[in-house]
């Protein structure tokens, strides 16, 4: 077994006893002494994150070459010596595939890279973020010039004191163009490839749509609607909205094609109870992709579609009135058909590896198919693109456990550590009284 801790390092239950230690010390002592002293220990504490995440960063590089150490001896193929480490890092962290790729890359940079970085990060002089936001500015140079980047900025601990965000990536970038010119332009010629629009929750059944578009296209974008929307108010047709919800209407009835958007023209999917949608109850309903919302907002939006031109269907999804698991659905196909991975998609929600939260690409066997998995809603989950990578390497498996109520599923990382992962629940239906 290789040993990834030696000499004085601390091992991972003399952290955790450390750990109540720093609790007792926020809790009494740094209160009892006055604020003074609790400023003193709450930089103490900053500088002790940023030390912790120094650690980290030097511990998560040595993992992934032990790793890819152990897979190069044992004669794997190079395409598969990284399969699967970034997710591991995730786990470890409780943080989703996606961050842990972030975690990797950091790491790789700032151990290879970037030794002044890390110095004033293992420190505590730099936090995890400001580093971050250093490496991220220096991507596009080689490492030599990355190099000369990390001694001009963080040779020195006073550089970068007293500076902000936006200050530190204004150094880094202005550095990254006077070194190499070329590979800045080249940089931002590929940011245009990243185009995207996404969604995201937000409070009070709201969401925030985003767009991650070219400056000046989204600058364009931005300064057509705030025009429009003053020539709205200076005509007297805003119709008591703010500048702000007019942009706001304007985007939406632009992209949707439709001059009062309150019913779009797409499937939305709604997961309500009877109770919640026929009998009153304030169970929250759930929109897929989005999250709960409360069950009185759904009778809303399914009253306003009900009364509008929109077609509304009605499909009835069987759970036990106990804890709302979905019944299952079997097929003797080796893809999951469209309708077990629809439900598949209801449970799950999103990817079933614990701390990701992206959409579902892929339904997956958790017993695999040729080991005689069946193709059914019990033995399948929903999984990311990346994810389902990542299980695909050697020494991880997945197991649906014993539990016959909870759609409970262990993976099991090479390392041998087991982590799992449920469902979350459903909108209970009504219950049958006899």
């Amino acid at each position: 077994m290789d040993t990834l801790l030696s000499g004085d390092e601390l091992s991972p239950n003399d952290i955790r006893r450390f750990l109540t230690r720093i609790a007792a010390i926020a809790v009494s002592e740094a209160v009892q002494d006055g604020a003074a002293a609790a400023i003193d220990t709450i930089t103490a504490l900053e500088e002790l994150k940023a030390a912790a995440a120094g650690a980290q960063a030097v511990l998560t590089t040595r993992v992934a070459d032990t790793i890819r150490g152990q897979r190069r001896d044992a004669g794997r193929p190079a395409a598969r010596w990284n399969t699967g480490i970034a997710t591991q890092i995730g786990l470890a962290r409780r943080d989703s595939p996606h961050r842990g790729t972030t975690h990797l890359g950091l790491a790789r940079a700032l151990t290879a890279e970037m030794p002044h970085t890390l110095a004033q990060l293992r420190r505590g002089d730099l936090s995890e973020w400001r580093a971050t936001l250093l490496v991220r500015e220096t991507a596009c140079l080689t490492a030599d010039d990355r190099r000369l980047v990390d001694a001009r900025l963080c040779a020195d601990p006073t550089t970068l004191t007293g500076k902000g965000d936006s200050t530190v990536v204004a150094m880094a970038a202005r550095l990254a163009a006077e070194l190499d010119a070329a590979a800045v332009v080249r940089r931002k010629a590929r940011g245009a490839r990243h185009r995207r629009v996404t969604v995201r929750p937000a409070p009070d059944v709201m969401a925030h749509l985003g767009a991650l578009l070219p400056m000046d296209r989204a600058v364009c974008v931005w300064a057509t609607l705030r025009r429009d929307a003053d020539t709205l108010i200076a005509t007297g047709a805003a119709d008591g909205r703010t500048r702000d919800q007019i942009m706001a209407d304007l985007l939406v009835e632009r992209t949707t094609g439709l001059a009062h958007p309150i019913n779009p023209p797409v499937a939305v999917h709604i997961v309500i109870s009877d109770q919640a949608l026929l009998g009153g109850s304030d169970t929250a309903a759930e929109v897929p992709g989005y999250g709960p919302i409360p069950a009185a907002a759904a009778r809303a939006w399914i009253a306003d579609a009900v009364g509008s031109e929109t077609a509304v269907t009605l499909r009835k999804l069987y759970a036990r009135p106990t804890d709302g698991q979905l019944t299952a659905v079997e097929s003797v196909a080796r893809c999951f058909p469209t309708g077990l991975a629809r439900l598949i998609d209801l449970r799950d929600r999103t990817c079933r590896t614990p701390w990701c939260d992206a959409p579902i690409r892929h339904h997956d066997h958790i017993r695999p198919h040729e080991d005689g998995g069946p193709t059914t809603a019990d033995n399948g989950l929903g999984l990311c693109a990346a994810c389902n990578l990542a299980k695909q390497g050697d020494g991880w498996t997945t197991t649906r456990t014993e539990d016959p109520d909870v759609h409970t599923v262990e993976f099991r990382t090479p390392t041998g550590h087991t982590y799992r992962s449920t469902p979350p629940a459903q909108p209970l239906p009504l219950r049958q009284v006899s």
